[in-house]
């Protein structure tokens, strides 16, 4: 079996940068290739106030994605109606806790996560946040709140985490192919897909 392994965290502003582009690419992958969807953590568990000059960086990265990437945008409400932290692992366990509930809401969880914090101007970082969400998806809230601060869930975020540095991933979004046991990066396009789709081709097609 052939493995596609996409890396990310919901509360990437690159993912969701590149959030059309990679899922174009993985509803065009050949029929062989299955694909595994990985929580990187990008930040995490801090209750501290984000410092102003990590603030101005990541506003600046929102600035230079939206340049980039035609389609995409960011609600900069977030950074006065909001309290910033450099927290992200709470949003990635969001994403496992609903996957406990139902395997197909871990990706209605993601989508639900971006859209909050880059078009509402919430605050995934907060564990109110993630529970409203969790509500508003059709998920049980309280059993997804006892499930989020769980021990189970931290673990099987921890081993999500070990496996992407393992793999040799320390940036998000990333790809990787996993053929017998071999391990090759898939750059990331975000302006085409077929330039992935063509890496991934080029890649099965030596091996």
């Amino acid at each position: 079996m052939t493995t596609l392994y996409y890396i990310h965290d919901p509360m990437c502003s690159w993912c969701w940068g590149g959030k059309q582009v990679i899922e174009s690419l993985l509803n065009n992958l050949p029929a062989d290739v299955k694909v595994e969807k990985l929580l990187g953590g990008l930040a995490s568990d801090s209750d501290a106030i984000m410092p102003t000059e990590t603030q101005a960086y990541i506003k600046q990265t929102w600035q230079r994605i939206a340049d980039k990437i035609p389609g995409v945008d960011f609600n900069f409400d977030f950074w006065t109606k909001c309290t910033p932290k450099r927290s992200t692992y709470p949003a990635c366990r969001a994403v496992i806790a609903a996957r406990m509930q139902d395997p197909e809401a871990a990706d209605k969880m993601i989508s639900a996560i971006q859209q909050a914090y880059y078009q509402q101007a919430r605050n995934p970082s907060e564990i109110i946040t993630l529970v409203e969400i969790a509500a508003e998806i059709g998920l049980d809230a309280d059993r997804f709140h006892v499930d989020l601060l769980s021990v189970s869930v931290d673990q099987m975020l921890q081993k999500e985490i070990t496996f992407a540095r393992e793999i040799g991933v320390n940036s998000y979004p990333s790809l990787v192919l996993e053929i017998d046991g071999g391990y090759w990066p898939v750059a990331i396009d975000y302006l085409d897909p077929t330039t992935m789709l063509n890496t991934i081709n080029d890649i099965m097609s030596f091996q």
